[in-house]
């Protein structure tokens, strides 16, 4: 009786002294892919700044800060009373001096004039449509149109203004059209093809936008590429937009828990593997990646192994395991 009780106690006594754990089984892989995020700020595929070409005095401002606008819309203009004097006046010339051209020509036909006299009417007539449209332009120029469809983001002076040609009127954004800029790392440019989409994300939400450009980064001294990339849809101007690279590394390694790890000396890792005695067995290891849970490590592992999730939260080296 005293034996049975005896072998009783010594079996349940290994029994307490098992760990149960759960593990992970290594596989052991020559490369490994990695997703990265580059951060990009959504801006306006056109923006501009509006201003007259000539001089005068602002009559009206048609538009205020966040109208949206269509291509050739009326935006902004000066006192036209003399432009539009001349541009009649003008018009008025051509449509005589035409007209006596014209009948020029009948007459010169008929031989009733001579072509030194056809050759000053249509000289008179030349010189008129010249005028006219010289008188056309100048009264186009009172008027600022948008040139493409948008949104006005400034607004910078008033009507009764009296301001010079080139000065600041309106600044308008482009509404249909928007492009990420990405500041690209120089391993990665060679890897990027142009007129090919590439994923983002934004606001949690994936699109698509197309490579269009890359170009040398404005900060001195940096390696990396400003890549343009071109959306179909539209955003607000100022969102941020992460590009999304699926790149593969090649690097002999395998893939573990990140809870498994736990840091060692000289910038190494271990973990914690199940031995073929089912002990608690102690790996080093290099940390090369880390992805969301998991690492990928380059070490004493071996393909197969059984890596104890927790590592040495859970288990001591040499302890005797019970695997789930």
């Amino acid at each position: 009786m005293k034996k049975i009780l005896l072998v009783m106690i010594f079996m349940s006594t290994c029994v307490a002294s098992q760990k149960n754990i759960e593990s992970y089984e290594v596989k052991i892989l020559n490369e490994f892919k990695v997703s990265k995020l580059l951060p990009g700020k959504i801006t306006p595929k056109r923006q501009s700044i509006l201003g007259f070409e000539i001089s005068g005095k602002l009559r009206k401002v048609i538009v205020d800060i966040g109208d949206e606008v269509n291509t050739g819309d009326l935006l902004a203009e000066l006192e036209d009373s003399e432009a539009l004097a001349n541009y009649n006046e003008a018009k008025a010339k051509l449509s005589m001096f035409e007209k006596v051209f014209n009948r020029s020509v009948s007459l010169n036909e008929e031989n009733f004039i001579s072509d030194q006299e056809l050759e000053r009417a249509e000289s008179n007539f030349l010189v008129a449509q010249a005028q006219f449209d010289k008188a056309l332009i100048k009264f186009k120029q009172t008027k600022i149109l948008a040139p493409y469809d948008g949104i006005i983001q400034n607004r910078f002076l008033d009507e009764g203004s009296i301001i010079n040609a080139s000065i600041p009127i309106i600044e308008i954004l482009d509404s249909k059209f928007v492009e990420a800029k990405v500041s690209l790392p120089k391993s990665l440019v060679n890897e990027l093809n142009i007129g090919k989409q590439y994923k983002f994300l934004i606001e949690n939400d994936e699109f698509e936008a197309k490579l269009t450009r890359i170009a040398p980064m404005s900060v001195k001294g940096s390696n990396n590429k400003l890549g343009l990339f071109e959306f179909d849809n539209f955003f607000n101007p100022g969102a941020t937009a992460r590009l999304v690279l699926n790149t593969v590394e090649s690097k002999r390694g395998a893939w573990v828990p990140l809870n498994s790890l736990a840091q060692s000396e000289q910038g190494l890792w271990n973990l914690y593997t199940v031995s073929d005695g089912k002990k608690a067995q102690k790996d080093y290891v290099e940390l090369i990646h880390i992805e969301k849970n998991m690492a990928y490590v380059s070490g004493t592992i071996q393909d197969g192994d059984l890596v104890i999730i927790g590592g040495a939260a859970k288990v001591a080296e040499g302890q005797n395991l019970r695997i789930n």
